[in-house]
């Protein structure tokens, strides 16, 4: 259901830390940078976001940004949003868990990962 992004594991500097979030986003087309994993949640929202995605039924990245402490100090000035969880859909930030979670409530969540699902394995054949 779901697979981890490769980060880097070594100290990057600030453009490579730049260009490693740039790759993950361009490389997944459904991806959550959350606290902690899946499996294991490290905060609530992370939990609450996750729950929303797996309901949802597609496959989706994930970045633990309490794992890679530089692209936690860095994505928030990139995407210009301070929290996690950030969800980012075929390259573009959906937003947080309360966004979310709001999107998977009036049902609006689970047609944007469909598609986006649809588009990535399109592509890929």
């Amino acid at each position: 259901m779901l697979n981890q992004a490769d980060p880097n594991e070594e100290p990057m500097s600030e453009t490579s830390v730049e260009d490693t979030i740039r790759g993950q986003i361009s490389d997944n087309p459904i991806l959550l940078y959350m606290k902690g994993s899946p499996s294991a949640p490290q905060c609530g929202f992370s939990l609450r976001t996750v729950q929303c995605l797996v309901d949802c039924g597609q496959r989706f990245a994930y970045v633990d940004v309490l794992s890679n402490p530089d692209i936690r100090a860095t994505l928030p000035q990139i995407a210009d949003w301070p929290t996690f969880p950030q969800l980012y859909v075929e390259g573009e930030l959906v937003g947080g868990c309360d966004i979310v979670s709001e999107m998977h409530e009036n049902g609006e969540l689970k047609p944007l990962l469909e598609d986006a699902a649809e588009k990535a394995q399109t592509s890929a054949e």
